[in-house]
């Protein structure tokens, strides 16, 4: 029997992912900024609830240390580059481009938990490709949107992939944080080496103020509440709700911002069917694995 009360909290928490892109676009500060006082501000709040409110321990072996920093390494630059993304474009062709993570899934997945490749998913990997074929061909004028797009998705993909090898090593709550607050000090660093340090401080109240809604409702409360999700819905439910991500902030978009976020019907038909494609993919899965399941038993 499906949980509605969890659902519903599933959906809502869904819909605040999408509302990020809204945001990224409200806010003025670039990209690079952005991300850096996001993760400083959510690696705060995370350690003051799990600490204080929780009173869990934030204590990790320096190996697993090791690889929430590598894994938070990639989430920072798959959040600067979605970010850059719709500075540069919009949000319509930021969010579009997250599509192509399942596609990016389904080729290093194999690669990486060693099991054969699914030839759903190379159905699917097809479909996504033309589609996306199909938004860069009507419109070209952002591509470099599109281009910071894609890396968004292969940058996001890693960090999902790899972040399902070291799930129950510690705590989810631990796992969040580390990832955040090690991928903040990496940035850190980006920032010294590269000069871009400097430019931290240009940023107004208006964008900090936002950027701390951006962080703590939008960011920090959504990735908490997901992992306590799990206790009431299964991982097939969590990731089929998760695709509607840019359906959400699309039309969210579209109402909020209008004229800059209308797009060519291609572009509308090309992501929903992309949508469509994920969606139809998980469906086929998960009766596949119900069907083998009842086969065992």
């Amino acid at each position: 029997m499906v949980n509605k009360p969890a659902l519903f909290r599933l959906h809502f928490i869904v819909f605040l992912w999408g509302f990020t892109a809204i945001l990224g676009k409200l806010i003025h500060a670039n990209a690079q900024i952005l991300v850096f006082y996001r993760m400083a501000f959510a690696a705060f709040f995370l350690f003051l609830f799990i600490r204080f409110f929780q009173g869990e321990s934030l204590k990790i072996s320096k190996k697993l240390f090791l690889q929430l920093s590598a894994i938070g390494g990639f989430m920072a630059f798959h959040w600067l580059c979605f970010f850059h993304s719709i500075k540069v474009s919009n949000v319509s062709i930021a969010l579009s481009c997250l599509s192509l993570s399942t596609l990016f899934a389904s080729i290093l997945e194999p690669i990486i938990f060693k099991r054969k490749i699914d030839i759903s998913e190379v159905v699917m990997g097809i479909v996504i490709v033309i589609c996306m074929g199909l938004i860069f061909k009507t419109e070209f004028q952002y591509k470099e949107g599109i281009f910071f797009g894609i890396l968004t998705a292969i940058f996001g993909t890693v960090f999902s992939v790899f972040n399902g090898k070291i799930f129950g090593k510690t705590s989810s709550g631990n796992i969040i944080f580390y990832e955040i607050f090690s991928g903040l000090l990496i940035l850190s660093f980006f920032y010294l080496f590269t000069g871009q340090i400097s430019q931290l401080h240009e940023i107004s109240y208006r964008d900090l103020a936002l950027i701390l809604l951006l962080a703590s409702i939008f960011t920090a409360f959504p990735m908490l509440e997901s992992v306590q999700l799990m206790k009431y819905i299964s991982p097939f439910t969590l990731i089929l709700t998760v695709n509607l991500e840019p359906i959400y902030g699309i039309i969210l978009a579209f109402f909020i911002f209008g004229e800059s976020e209308q797009m060519s019907p291609v572009f509308y038909i090309a992501s929903l069917i992309m949508i469509l494609a994920i969606i139809a993919n998980g469906v086929i899965k998960q009766r596949r694995n119900t069907a083998t399941k009842k086969l065992e038993i």
